[in-house]
């Protein structure tokens, strides 16, 4: 992977972190299109550089993450609760969701099937009751939790996900896309850690290429300061526009994602 190759998978990684569309399927999808070797640097990368993306919505939100009023406590155990089921399933299935990362075809299927559910989320769940993060109780925070856990497979894409388990309990598009975001936090900090320490021979380990760990930082930082203004213009569109742009569009890539896999420019 080249210095090129590193900018272009952060910016990726950046856009689409937040957004219903899978950053992991997006980086799959880009990884195979430059011709990138799958190899365990490259699925590091893939997942460290969500460091940069945590860091946007901590910044973004720091009133939240570190305003010790009245509540604070159970903005943090609703937020615990709702990231538990994901840690667990995560780290029993590890080794199996490792298998997919590098599959096209299975990014395709998850982005076409998804993309169809976008279409009509926004009339299942057209009477909100809850509109603020406040209002959520530690039960509903669990169930959204275990909606979650869809995002384990690739292409399905966490945001997603938890979005669309908030509208099921009744939380406004923006307030769901809000408590989603503070969901990946912890989420994505637990993945990011348990690479790094897990691999962190690429990085220090004897024959590592010196330029490793440089990749690492220029990529977090990248994929932080896109994913800064990808927050802000997903949140105004939720609003405006809800959910059926971003099924069109997992459905269309979903559909070429087929089409390079028949045609043979994209492996499965």
């Amino acid at each position: 992977m080249d210095w090129l190759q590193t900018v272009i998978l952060a910016i990726v990684e950046g856009i689409t972190e937040y957004l219903p569309i899978s950053s992991t399927g997006h980086m799959i999808l880009t990884s195979a299109a430059m011709g990138i070797a799958d190899d365990e640097f490259v699925k590091l990368y893939e997942v460290a550089i969500q460091l940069g993306a945590i860091l946007a919505v901590v910044v973004l939100y720091w009133k939240k993450f570190f305003s010790f009023q009245q509540g604070w406590l159970q903005f943090y155990q609703k937020i615990i609760l709702g990231v538990l089921p994901l840690l667990i399933l995560g780290f029993l299935l590890h080794k199996e969701i490792e298998k997919l990362l590098g599959s096209p075809l299975v990014v395709g299927c998850t982005l076409f099937v998804g993309g169809i559910i976008l279409l009509f989320v926004d009339k299942w769940f057209n009477k909100p009751e809850i509109d603020s993060v406040a209002k959520v109780d530690v039960f509903r925070a669990l169930r959204i939790g275990f909606f979650q856990c869809l995002a384990l497979l690739p292409g399905t894409s966490r945001s997603a996900a938890t979005i669309v388990g908030g509208m099921q309990q009744k939380l406004t598009r923006a307030e769901a896309a809000e408590f989603s975001f503070f969901l990946a936090v912890p989420a994505m900090l637990a993945a990011t850690g348990y690479d790094l320490l897990k691999k962190k021979d690429l990085l220090i380990g004897p024959g590592v290429g010196s330029d490793n760990l440089l990749k690492l930082a220029v990529g977090g930082f990248i994929a932080f300061l896109v994913a800064m203004a990808a927050i802000k213009l997903f949140i105004n569109s939720l609003k405006k526009y809800g959910f059926k742009m971003w099924g069109v569009y997992r459905i269309i890539v979903g559909l070429l994602v087929f089409a390079a896999v028949y045609w043979g420019y994209l492996k499965a």
